[in-house]
């Protein structure tokens, strides 16, 4: 399924409008052209100087006209780091939210450990017989100069938006709060072209990050989809994937805001009944309309993560239950784990015995039991581990879960995490 999935991120220029284009495949993000009369606009600029260069050569050949204006949809590193290729020694006006930079999310004071599952979210230190793409962009991406061709935005656009007129080209921005919450999407009326933004793109959204991120409004992030389905746009430009034409641009749209909702409403309604996120990450599903829909099938976010941080965002860690008030320390659960299953050895036969079955994940939980118990193999559970994790791997169609899982794999083998992470 990610190997399909592989002909979103095709390298090429997509001619979407008579003067709009879009550059697909030349980073993890799109970088889009608009032409207008004495002048071109810029929406989104790449990761960094290397890859806008490359993006900007290939637009160059459907206009040589300077650059007039370019517009940042949200913050994220992606999206801002290229801008300095487009523009050569000119500075144009750059647009963006007046929140802009509130995208990062979570507290710097955690970012040695966010920087760590960073990677493994995406797979960065994958051999190439490994990696397979991230869902929503390719896996080969040249990241070396990230950030060193941003420009600082000059001007912001209330949280009313604005209507105006750049290089003869009629324009609309509106602010749209989702994947962050500087996030904003541009309408073109005349061609009837939407830019989205991370708000929406080919795969059901990412809700939560495993990397690690503060509460993203889940609520905001469908109405701010819903919205952008009023303006039923003849042509969707995503943030990552290759556009959408014709009328399922509107449909997609619906669709995902639906979606969205709908995992927050059995959230909720869950969390009111009593349940914990435990069981509601096992319950909550996609309305059955909506589970074939190419652009709902999770390469990339995670209907079970976005139901756990739903239930985190809106009341935090405690699931109610007073057993979890004060659950016994690691050392000692796995000490009582091993008593019910007859002594160290018999837990050891269990794990082992799960592995063999391929239940990979009671295989984990039991390894991660395994490695508090003195006396215990814990080399032998670290290599259950790391063949559990595998096996998770190779069943995972979900990018960021699928790299995780090998990269943990990877850092057990050789010896790079301590006895905390085992």
């Amino acid at each position: 399924m990610l190997n399909t999935q592989e002909q979103q991120f095709d390298k090429g220029v997509i001619k979407v409008a008579d003067n709009v284009f879009t550059a697909v495949g030349f980073h993890g993000a799109n970088t889009s052209m608009i032409v207008g009369d004495d002048g071109v606009i810029i929406i989104d600029t790449l990761f960094g100087p290397s890859s806008a260069s490359e993006a900007n050569k290939a637009f160059r050949k459907f206009s040589d006209k300077p650059v007039k204006a370019i517009i940042y949809t949200h913050s994220h590193g992606d999206h801002t780091g290229g801008a300095s290729a487009f523009t050569g020694m000119e500075r144009p006006d750059v647009y963006a939210t007046e929140d802009f930079g509130s995208a990062e999310g979570a507290s710097a004071a955690v970012a040695p450990v966010k920087a760590k599952r960073n990677v493994r979210q995406f797979g960065r230190t994958l051999s190439p017989t490994e990696s397979t793409n991230r869902g929503v962009a390719p896996s080969n991406t040249n990241d070396s100069d990230r950030g060193e061709g941003f420009i600082p935005p000059n001007i912001s656009i209330p949280n009313s938006g604005l209507k105006t007129t750049i290089a003869g080209v009629d324009i609309e921005f509106y602010i749209g709060p989702g994947e962050t919450d500087d996030a904003m999407f541009i309408w073109l009326p005349k061609e009837k072209v939407l830019f989205s933004g991370d708000n929406f793109y080919r795969s059901f959204p990412n809700l939560y990050a495993i990397r690690g991120t503060v509460y993203r409004d889940v609520l905001k992030w469908s109405e701010s989809v819903a919205k952008m389905a009023e303006f039923k746009p003849h042509v969707l430009v995503p943030g990552h994937t290759k556009p959408i034409q014709g009328e399922e641009a509107t449909s997609a749209l619906s669709d995902y805001s639906e979606a969205i909702r709908s995992v927050y409403d059995q959230t909720v309604d869950g969390i009111n009944a009593g349940k914990s996120p435990d069981q509601l990450a096992h319950e909550v599903q996609l309305p059955e309309h909506l589970k074939n829909k190419p652009y709902l099938i999770e390469f990339y976010g995670s209907v079970p993560h976005a139901v756990r941080a739903i239930y985190s965002g809106l009341l935090g860690w405690y699931d109610g239950n007073p057993t979890t008030l004060s659950p016994l320390e690691p050392r000692t659960k796995a000490k009582k784990i091993a008593e019910l299953a007859g002594g160290t050895q018999q837990l050891v036969e269990q794990m082992n015995s799960a592995l063999a079955n391929e239940y990979y994940q009671w295989a984990l939980e039991l390894s991660d039991h395994v490695k508090w118990l003195e006396g215990a193999d814990r080399e032998h559970a670290r290599k259950v581990k790391i063949s559990a994790l595998r096996g998770l791997a190779a069943q995972e169609y979900n990018a960021p879960n699928r790299n995780y899982y090998l990269s943990y794999a990877n850092e057990l083998e050789s010896g790079q995490l301590s006895e905390v992470w085992f």
